[in-house]
């Protein structure tokens, strides 16, 4: 096993309408916990790629990235295993597109809309401090254009040797 450290990249959709975000209840190791649509990097995929088809596996519906809205570096510790794992999540925010008529990911135990206000009032069960800090930042107006991120085919799966 290789010993440098390396930190699981994640991305999350920050959806916001009527002054409402979307956000899902997920059952986790530490109990039932509210996030965004949010989820892992892929092997052979773009951030924007996998923040996409994070919010169709846990939401059912399609989604359109608009901008980046931050990156973000954090440690969990879990209360009841003590598993300890770093994470970079890159959030993005975008537009809700058609519902699906299709099974939520294993965990995913329902979609809601819900304030600010609601939102704040529910920080002991949100999965990570980053839930709210990304959505501080969203309100703060916080974007960067997606045109900053760049993937290079060989991350894709592309693996011709370079000349």
């Amino acid at each position: 096993m290789s010993a440098i450290w390396k930190p699981s990249v994640t991305v999350a959709a920050i959806i916001e309408r009527d002054q409402q975000f979307f956000m899902i209840e997920e059952e986790t190791p530490d109990g039932v916990r509210i996030n965004q649509p949010a989820g892992h990097l892929d092997p052979d995929e773009s951030l924007i790629q996998a923040v996409i088809r994070e919010t169709l596996e846990e939401t059912a519906h399609d989604f359109t990235p608009t901008a980046l809205t931050g990156t973000y570096l954090s440690r969990f510790i879990s209360p009841k295993t003590g598993e300890e794992v770093t994470y970079l999540r890159f959030a993005f925010t975008g537009e809700l597109g058609q519902a699906h008529d299709r099974a939520l990911d294993t965990g995913i135990l329902r979609t809601v809309w819900m304030s600010y206000d609601e939102i704040v009032a529910t920080q002991d069960t949100h999965r990570s401090p980053l839930v709210m800090q990304c959505i501080d930042d969203y309100l703060q107006g916080r974007r960067a254009p997606l045109s900053l991120l760049f993937t290079h085919p060989s991350a894709l799966g592309n693996l011709e040797p370079q000349k």
